[in-house]
């Protein structure tokens, strides 16, 4: 499990650790039963506190990521390939709802939007 943090983001961390713990589970990266190293250790890793790792823990299981079991930690949830799908269209699609509004409210058409996507896309590969 690789986490990387920004400092200097304007992404809460915890939402960090979130979305790239996700996405390692999305992509088959994290297997399913796998264990999470503990809380503590994470944050001890990271230098973070142990409050933000627990926040993206509890983001973690409510979305359907993770389970804990008490008294010997969390785990990542065995995820079928069409339920990796589903997780991962749940969360592309809430992030572009909230870009898609700040677009509009700046004024961009769907053709703006379309374009600037593909630009970026692009630029990223």
């Amino acid at each position: 499990m690789d986490i990387v943090i920004n400092p200097q983001s304007q992404t809460p961390i915890y939402q960090q650790i979130f979305s790239q713990i996700s996405a390692q589970i999305i992509r088959g990266e994290l297997a399913g039963d796998s264990a999470l190293p503990p809380i503590r250790t994470v944050a001890r890793e990271l230098k973070i506190s142990v409050i933000t790792i627990k926040k993206a823990w509890e983001e973690l299981e409510h979305q359907g990521f993770i389970y804990t079991v008490t008294g010997k930690g969390c785990f990542v949830t065995p995820l079928s390939l069409e339920k990796r799908a589903d997780l991962r269209e749940h969360l592309v699609t809430g992030l572009l709802q909230k870009d898609i509004v700040s677009c509009r409210e700046l004024g961009l058409d769907l053709d703006a939007i379309i374009g600037t996507v593909t630009k970026l896309y692009a630029d990223a590969e």
